[in-house]
């Protein structure tokens, strides 16, 4: 009697396509690369970006018109040709603009590219939110004034800061050259005074990375900006964002 053949094991179906779709201020270096990296193992998954002009982090009416819905739409749309799933502004001026800042533009995004849209500062809230985080330790590159106007707007939605460090740069492009090193002395700082939660509060920082060290060694998650904006383009595309490992235990909130 002739042996039956072997069936072949079934192959797994090959994960539908994502693609995660992000702004990016134009003299940023640090969120391209990291951004790549915090998705890279995750099966499907795949980024594009688009950029508009911003090179100074200020109060003055010039550098805050970089941020201009006008400018970063016509970005959007750019992205839009790419056929994204979502598309994620991985910037953090609502901090310094105002909350409602972003609310308006994921709006406008969608309305123009009929595409869902997220921030890093709205995925960040919406982080707090879930752990109910009220005192918040903050490390940023920028100027004074600048830091003052972040904390305010935090404090005015019932979050206390803690603790806060800031380098007073405001040159966009040369927020990357502060060393992970210092960043990681900053955190230190901040972390003394027990905060809920540390941010680095920039999307061009080289800090993403220090969140599974910043845990281990103080039992404090580090939501770096860069890292909450794939968290929140990851749920809004419908993606798990448990995929990513590696980057902190945010990737695990719900």
């Amino acid at each position: 009697m002739k042996a039956e053949p072997e069936l072949e094991p079934m192959k797994k179906p090959a994960p539908k396509p994502i693609r995660l779709g992000v702004l990016t201020p134009s003299s940023n270096t640090a969120l391209e690369p990291l951004t790549c990296a915090i998705v890279a193992t995750v099966p499907g998954l795949s980024v594009h970006f688009s950029r508009f002009k911003v090179t100074e982090i200020a109060l003055s009416p010039s550098a805050l018109g970089q941020f201009d819905d006008g400018n970063i739409l016509a970005a959007a749309e750019l992205l839009a040709d790419a056929k994204v799933d979502v598309i994620g502004w991985s910037g953090t001026a609502a901090g310094w603009l105002g909350f409602d800042k972003d609310e308006l533009l994921v709006q406008r995004i969608q309305e123009r590219t009929g595409i869902v849209a997220t921030t890093a500062v709205l995925a960040l809230n919406e982080l707090m939110a879930l752990r109910q985080i009220r005192k918040l330790g903050i490390v940023s590159p920028y100027t004074a004034d600048v830091q003052h106007r972040i904390v305010a707007n935090y404090q005015q939605a019932g979050i206390e800061v803690v603790a806060h460090t800031h380098e007073g740069i405001s040159v966009n492009h040369d927020f990357a050259g502060v060393s992970p090193e210092l960043l990681w002395q900053r955190m230190d700082e901040v972390r003394r005074a027990a905060p809920e939660a540390i941010v680095t509060y920039c999307t061009n920082l080289r800090a993403a990375h220090l969140a599974e060290r910043a845990e281990q060694t103080w039992g404090i998650p580090l939501l770096d900006t860069v890292s909450t904006t794939v968290w929140g383009m990851m749920r809004a595309a419908g993606a798990d964002p448990a995929d990513v490992q590696g980057w902190g235990s945010l990737y695990e909130w719900a």
